[in-house]
């Protein structure tokens, strides 16, 4: 067996050594660290073989999948204020009052029929120079108008064709005579109502609108024939006639063209409305409205 040359040396320097007894007593030595000697020339150290190093532990790889859905945050409500309440009023003690008594109701009677609008009831005057369509009509063209029916005095008549203007200005004038003795004013321009027509002649009722006479003036009965009535009332066409009486003719021809080319039925009846006064059958500026009301 071989030894190192530490070895040799450490145990002859044991045998050197003087007796234990005839050694002074001295504190052992600390121990010394020594690096390895350096092999001799020609010697071979065998190299020990250094421990493998231990490979890290493998970390798993993070398996995908789906990402957890975190949740949305509750969406957060407005907050309403809260109406601030006023401070209670003190009530104050209220007094009794009386009690009232019910009213007297009227005794029941005879319920009273309606009485048609006078001109003075439905504009507060009275104008005598009113017409029943209430505007001016215009002689190129034919109106839609809806007549009222008014208060009149009225006066029957016949007369010829020849004698006719002067019969129907006669009863005109008739009629104011009796309005002015009975307080009546007049609310209107005058009429005549063609009731029936011939080779010879024709049949009228003339007619006056008229106002509610004064309080105590107003006498119930009239002279020379004359009596209350009404006016025609509901729709009717107005044509207008500006020219001679004695021109009138045309203007009912033009009316009779009119109804044939619109295929309208009307009432046998026709009313004149005298917007100019009847005095002169020639004058070229007598206005007349003509009054046809379909059935």
């Amino acid at each position: 067996m071989r030894h190192s040359p530490m070895a040799v040396m450490l145990v002859a320097a044991l045998w050197s050594a003087p007796p234990v007894a005839a050694q002074t007593r001295v504190a052992p030595p600390a121990a010394v660290e020594s690096a390895p000697l350096a092999p001799l020339p020609g010697t071979t150290v065998p190299v020990q073989a250094q421990p493998a190093p231990t490979p890290p532990a493998a970390v798993p790889e993070a398996v995908p999948g789906p990402t957890p859905v975190q949740p949305a945050p509750a969406p957060q409500l407005p907050i309403t204020p809260e109406p601030v309440q006023p401070a209670p009023t003190p009530q104050v003690p209220l007094e009794p009052q009386p009690v009232q008594p019910p009213p007297t109701l009227p005794a029941p009677g005879p319920v009273q029929p309606m009485q048609p609008p006078t001109p003075q009831q439905q504009t507060g005057t009275i104008d005598p120079n009113a017409t029943l369509a209430g505007k001016r009509g215009d002689q190129s063209d034919v109106d839609e108008v809806l007549l009222v029916a008014k208060p009149v005095l009225i006066v029957a008549g016949s007369a010829s064709w020849d004698e006719g203007f002067k019969r129907l200005a006669e009863s005109v004038l008739i009629l104011r005579q009796e309005a002015d003795k009975a307080g009546l004013p007049v609310a209107g321009r005058p009429l005549t109502l063609f009731l029936e027509t011939d080779d010879n002649g024709f049949r009228y009722e003339a007619m006056l609108p008229v106002g509610p006479a004064p309080a105590g003036d107003r006498n119930s009965t009239f002279g020379n024939g004359v009596r209350p009535g009404l006016t025609p009332a509901g729709p009717s066409l107005r044509f207008v006639h500006v020219a001679p009486y004695d021109d009138i003719d045309s203007t009912y021809e033009t009316i009779t063209a009119y109804l044939e080319a619109k295929a309208i039925t009307v009432k046998e009846a026709f009313l004149e409305e005298y917007v100019g006064d009847l005095t002169d059958p020639a004058n070229p500026n007598l206005e007349i409205n003509v009054y046809v009301q379909p059935r």
